[in-house]
């Protein structure tokens, strides 16, 4: 499946290429350990999302599974040679201003991107504004197909601290850049009143020798709130399978695929949003 042609507007577009070419492949046994659920146990808690910064790795970097509360998991770690951290910070900053710019990120199931908020929009393209800025305190607005159909998906991004990391302790080395998010999603052309489903995202960044790394983390059914994480599943409500699963391996794809090409983007824009 691809995400739907291009318009003639897009297709002058000098990054348009990014969409027609052969995307990057992932490691098959990247792949393969999203093919089974991980061990429940042995998931990062949303509440110990600090253990991130401690030095080394965790015993599973890459799995998913469906916790005992009913919330989903999932854990992803892509190695990101040649990539900088100013690199990742403009890439959250540029890519959701137009729909083309999602599209090349992963043109199998990234099909729109928006900036609702106009003040928000001004903020980004305002060449004053420090790059990280120009997506923390950004909602986003996308639609995408993360295996199970496509999706309307709101992603605010929130500061470290906002977030709840411990801002004596967030510092390089234990971490370069982090992307955090609440999100919330619901299929696309879903009945307006239809419930959204909640979720935190955490891209932990930490420089290599040779580039960067993703330590992704995802806690379905959980949002952010005064710097905690909060479980909003109703009871007896469980985060299915399918989606925890649809995610890991998603993530693994789009992420193997912007690894691939972002050194060269980021040369051809010049930085520049």
């Amino acid at each position: 499946m691809r995400s739907i042609d291009l318009t003639p507007e897009e297709q002058a577009k000098p990054y348009a290429k990014y969409f027609s070419r052969v995307p990057a492949t992932p490691d098959p046994a990247q792949v393969a350990l999203m093919g089974k659920p991980m061990d429940p146990s042995k998931a990062l808690k949303p509440e110990n999302m600090n253990d991130l910064l401690n030095p080394g790795y965790h015993e599973v970097e890459s799995g998913w599974c469906i916790m005992p509360n009913g919330s989903g998991y999932v854990a992803n770690h892509t190695k990101m040679p040649g990539v900088t951290l100013d690199m990742i910070n403009w890439w959250f900053a540029w890519h959701a201003l137009e729909d083309l710019r999602y599209k090349i990120w992963w043109p199998a199931g990234h099909y729109a991107a928006t900036i609702p908020d106009p003040t928000e929009r001004a903020r980004v393209l305002d060449p004053a504004t420090p790059m990280v800025k120009r997506f923390q305190g950004v909602t986003h607005h996308v639609v995408e197909d993360v295996g199970n159909g496509p999706e309307d998906i709101r992603i605010s991004f929130l500061t470290p601290d906002d977030f709840g990391f411990d801002m004596a302790r967030f510092k390089a080395p234990a971490v370069g850049t982090l992307v955090a998010a609440n999100g919330k999603s619901r299929p696309a052309g879903a009945f307006f009143l239809r419930p959204w489903a909640p979720a935190m995202m955490c891209h932990f960044i930490r420089e290599t020798e040779d580039g960067i790394e993703f330590r992704s983390r995802f806690w379905m059914g959980y949002q952010v709130a005064d710097r905690k994480p909060k479980c909003k599943l109703p009871p007896f409500i469980k985060v299915p399978s399918e989606a925890a699963q649809g995610l890991a391996t998603h993530n693994v794809y789009e992420y193997t695929n912007l690894a691939s090409f972002l050194p060269q983007i980021y040369a051809e824009m010049k930085g520049a949003i």
